[in-house]
């Protein structure tokens, strides 16, 4: 069973939680429409980097180490094994969080979690569609170097798991702790399009990575959060491929080939001139009180979305537990439709004309579904059937 899918109750939970203590101290800190595209994209990310991946990316890891690793780690002391697997991992993370931060063609894929202009729990949900693919060949030294697979997946799902708590702005610094730890201060700082706070904290779990390697910088000035230039939609798909077309456009609007490559492997930021940086003054304070917010949806629609995020939920989480069990036509359509609902979610916010029909067409290819399971699964267990189909 994937330890993600069992913590997905714990993340709601948590969720809630801190949205009635926000609520209590009369914080703003959530948006029911920015708040479910955190989790629209959270949900594509599981189902593209788990359920449709997961099963190659991870063969990947342990054929490079059943074949090639160099080492016995595996031999050593239970605890040094393990504190050696947490810490190397996490030094992984803070260069695969670096790169995706100065090179473009990386950018591309990591720039959705930085899309949203709130910050809260949700936000740490928020997660690409493509980067289990631009992390994995970072992690392949771990396995050429004889860090046993169960470990490193282990210490992956660690290093997931801690990232989510610091994503809120109602805990305050931490004390001696903040020395060593990443907490929510320094993430904050991470999330934040302050000129200061620009490409700064990419710490996982370790912010020692960041003092060592100079790309700390503490919390002073209030972040403001999202991107430089912002996504303005509420679409989970529009923000996993946006960037990737500005790219192309910005690369054909190039006369020299050596300034179309820099379009795609230079910072993001680059451009013929120099590097475009944070925000300040005017502009900063202007995005601070104007958030992207064109929604459409009555409590109605609202509600309808709700009732279907819900079900939406509940078949993720059978297809985390059991996709290895699931037949690939199967796995295709019912992930072709878990990442069409969340579409339809961003249109049914900004009132696209296209959404109802879309939707529409979801529901009736989701009774379709639903019969065929039913028709193949008859008294047997439906996961057994559809594995051998």
């Amino acid at each position: 069973m994937s330890i993600i899918a069992l913590a997905i109750p714990a993340f709601f939970a948590m969720i809630l939680v801190e949205a009635v203590v926000a609520w209590l101290r009369r914080r703003h800190v959530y948006r029911f429409n920015d708040a479910v595209t955190d989790l629209s994209c959270g949900i594509g990310n599981q189902i593209i980097g788990k359920v449709l991946l997961g099963t190659a990316l991870g063969a990947a890891y342990i054929g490079v180490y059943t074949r090639f690793h160099l080492f016995e780690l595996e031999a050593l002391n239970p605890v040094l094994l393990w504190v050696f697997g947490i810490l190397a991992y996490d030094f992984i993370y803070y260069w695969w969080h670096r790169a995706s931060h100065e090179v473009n063609v990386l950018w591309a894929a990591h720039i959705v979690h930085h899309h949203s202009e709130d910050y809260n729990l949700a936000v740490a949900l928020r997660q690409a569609y493509f980067t289990p693919l631009t992390s994995l060949p970072f992690y392949l030294p771990l396995a050429l170097l004889g860090l046993p697979p169960h470990v490193y997946f282990l210490a992956g799902a660690i290093d997931t798991l801690y990232q989510f708590w610091i994503h809120t702005q109602l805990i305050d610094r931490l004390g001696p702790l903040e020395a060593v730890l990443n907490t929510p201060s320094h993430h904050r700082v991470h999330h934040g399009v302050n000129d200061e706070y620009l490409d700064r904290n990419y710490a996982g779990i370790f912010i020692i990575w960041d003092r060592l390697f100079g790309s700390f910088e503490p919390e002073r000035a209030e972040p403001v959060y999202g991107t430089t230039k912002p996504l303005a939609s509420f679409s989970p798909v529009w923000a996993n491929f946006h960037h990737l077309r500005d790219m192309a456009r910005r690369s054909r609007g190039m006369t020299r080939w050596g300034d179309k490559l820099r379009v795609w492997f230079g910072h993001p930021g680059w451009h013929p001139g120099g590097v475009h940086r944070g925000l300040v003054g005017d502009e900063l304070r202007e995005r601070k009180q104007h958030k992207y917010d064109a929604d459409r949806s009555g409590p109605w629609i609202k509600a309808y979305i709700v009732l279907h995020f819900i079900t939406i939920t509940y078949a993720v989480v059978m297809l985390l537990n059991h996709y290895k069990q699931l037949s690939l036509g199967f796995l295709l359509a019912a992930s072709a439709l878990v990442i069409a609902t969340t579409a339809v979610w961003g249109g049914l916010f900004e009132g696209r004309r296209w959404a109802w029909p879309v939707e529409i067409v979801r529901l009736a290819c989701v009774a379709a579904l639903l019969y065929y399971v039913y028709s193949m699964a008859g008294a047997e267990s439906w996961t057994t059937l559809l594995a051998a189909s």
